[in-house]
């Protein structure tokens, strides 16, 4: 296996910070409600909001539970979050419309 950088999704980050800010969570709220506590940091919290990382599978399962959104909303650049978060029933997100 080659050593190359892996790809990244590029609107994760502006994701993740939507979904913490519009559930009205502070950093370590968020890392409690997700049941991280003890485990992340408000530091790794603010590296995931800014794209300087990616957080595990597990932690991006726990943030589209939160949304109550399917995974792949979060890490797809072409889908959009549904306006409402968390949304009513389980969304599939908003397909971004094509430049």
């Amino acid at each position: 296996m080659g050593s190359a950088a892996r790809r990244k999704p590029k609107r994760l980050a502006e994701k993740l910070l939507k979904i913490r800010t519009d559930l009205g969570l502070s950093q370590n709220g968020l890392i409690r409600r997700m049941g991280f506590a003890g485990d992340l940091t408000q530091a790794e919290i603010s590296m995931f909001e800014r794209g300087i990382r990616v957080p595990s599978l597990p932690v991006i399962l726990e943030y589209a539970r939160a949304a109550n959104v399917y995974m792949e909303v979060l890490v797809s650049d072409e889908l959009d979050l549904p306006v409402r978060l968390p949304a009513r029933a389980k969304s599939e997100g908003v397909r971004r419309k094509q430049n």
